[in-house]
């Protein structure tokens, strides 16, 4: 079972630790490493994990987490903020990334 972390620095560098190094950043059909200078679909990654982080006073300080691996094995982290508002993304990916509440 996961745990959670006290900030957004202490899941990074945790999760770096575990070596989940790679730099992702969204684009409109699925993720990109600018450092590798690769890109993979929707399809070719899944996201292992997740966790939230709300600012005590900005609402603007909301982000999530998400640690990624690729198919071709390649492990990363991606910031994003809860809306993802001025961001498209297709629907394969946007389902990747939707946050489910198991019971």
């Amino acid at each position: 079972m996961d745990h959670g972390y006290s900030s957004l620095s202490v899941a990074i560098a945790q999760l770096q630790k575990e070596g989940y190094t790679e730099d992702f950043n969204l684009v409109e059909e699925g993720i990109v490493s600018k450092g590798l200078k690769q890109e993979w679909k929707a399809g070719d990654c899944e996201v292992v994990r997740y966790f939230r982080f709300e600012g005590m006073t900005d609402p603007g300080d909301n982000s999530i987490l998400f640690a990624i691996e690729t198919s071709d094995g390649r492990k990363g982290l991606l910031v994003d903020n809860y809306s993802a508002a001025g961001t498209y993304i297709s629907e394969e990916m946007r389902k990747k990334l939707k946050i489910t509440h198991d019971e």
